[in-house]
């Protein structure tokens, strides 16, 4: 529905229909389009789907930019401020009811503040408004299909019956319509359940306890995603330098999610959360072809670098070398009258 809509506009803009298309289809207008005569192809979608369209491109160079899953950890740090971050924390996760690449579905939390913090997510989590999603009182509407739905039971039964705590939610709701599903916040999950290893795209906030920051950091590069993370504290440096530990395409301190509404900023992630970037001058750079042209000033000159080659030019092109690299002022000057000779060398 976007994209049409955003087509529309574009077209009473004055771009003409050929430069802007939509088409609706499913997998197999998806196949089609892999293999029709296009030049390149930015897909957004399971790791799995992007995987087979990287093999078909593979049979004719069809570059590709693949937007895949994601895992997002948060990481609290003892210094976080708990009720900013809490409430960061329940944005990020029930936001669009949690079916966002970019939501957070792991949630670190250094142990000194664990349980206050639990309490805090939890507290926020139950005053969250259930319903459709065009009403604009409701805080978070349905899931997209019965099939995520399903898979979103699946893990958070899998955390239950492996000791996780729930704390609000973790039950459908079928009294406002098909594919709700409440809020729900879990407590002392693992790494050993299906909920902080799997793609879970919908609203459940998933928290463990960790002890220091490699203790963190190792728990959040623990995934075969890579996709985005948050780091919360109220040390903006220590903030910094935690980030580019963390092995995301981006990471974000004292926020999470709103970096795909900033223009600028470049979008995409590492290992199974795809490959390339969209948005921002990188996104733009992924749609043009780089054509590097070369137009020599000296069109009647020969290059010295031709054929003409002998003892005398091996001499006169290490003095160019000790010219350009040589340590010392002395050096550099003898190179360059060594150098000379390059201009007189008579060339084929």
């Amino acid at each position: 529905m976007v994209a049409l809509a955003l087509a529309g506009l574009l077209h009473d803009s004055g771009v003409p229909e050929a430069v802007f298309q939509v088409i609706v289809g499913d997998g197999a207008t998806g196949a089609v389009l892999v293999n029709s005569e296009i030049d390149k192809l930015v897909f957004t979608g399971s790791v799995s789907t992007g995987k087979r369209i990287a093999q078909s491109a593979a049979a004719r160079l069809l570059p590709v930019v693949l937007e895949l899953g994601g895992k997002d950890p948060m990481l609290v740090l003892e210094d976080a401020d708990i009720d900013v971050a809490s409430s960061g924390a329940v944005w990020g996760a029930f936001v669009n009811a949690g079916q966002a690449c970019l939501s957070v579905e792991r949630c670190y939390v250094h142990r000194k503040i664990y349980e206050p913090f639990i309490d805090a997510c939890s507290r926020k989590a139950k005053q969250l408004r259930v319903g459709n999603g065009i009403d604009p009182d409701t805080d978070v509407g349905p899931m997209i299909h019965e099939r995520q739905l399903r898979i979103v039971e699946q893990q958070v039964d899998d955390a239950k019956n492996r000791g996780a705590r729930i704390m609000i939610g973790g039950t459908r709701l079928p009294e406002l319509g098909p594919n709700f599903y409440a809020p729900t916040v879990l407590a002392d999950v693992n790494h050993e359940m299906r909920i902080m290893r799997e793609e879970t795209f919908g609203p459940v906030l998933a928290m463990m306890p960790f002890d220091d920051e490699d203790d963190a950091v190792r728990l959040a590069n623990d995934s075969e995603y890579g996709l985005a993370a948050s780091i919360w504290t109220l040390d903006r440096a220590r903030g910094e330098a935690l980030a580019r530990r963390i092995n995301a395409g981006t990471v974000m301190v004292n926020d999470a999610v709103s970096c795909y509404g900033i223009s600028e900023a470049p979008h995409g992630g590492v290992k199974s959360s795809g490959i390339g970037r969209t948005h921002g001058r990188f996104g733009l750079d992924e749609m043009v072809r780089v054509k590097y042209l070369a137009s020599d000033r000296l069109p009647r000159m020969k290059k010295f670098w031709w054929y003409g080659y002998g003892e005398a030019f091996t001499r006169q092109m290490e003095g160019m070398l000790d010219a350009q690299f040589a340590g010392s002022a002395a050096s550099r000057l003898r190179g360059a009258l060594r150098s000379l000779g390059l201009l007189r060398t008579k060339r084929l």
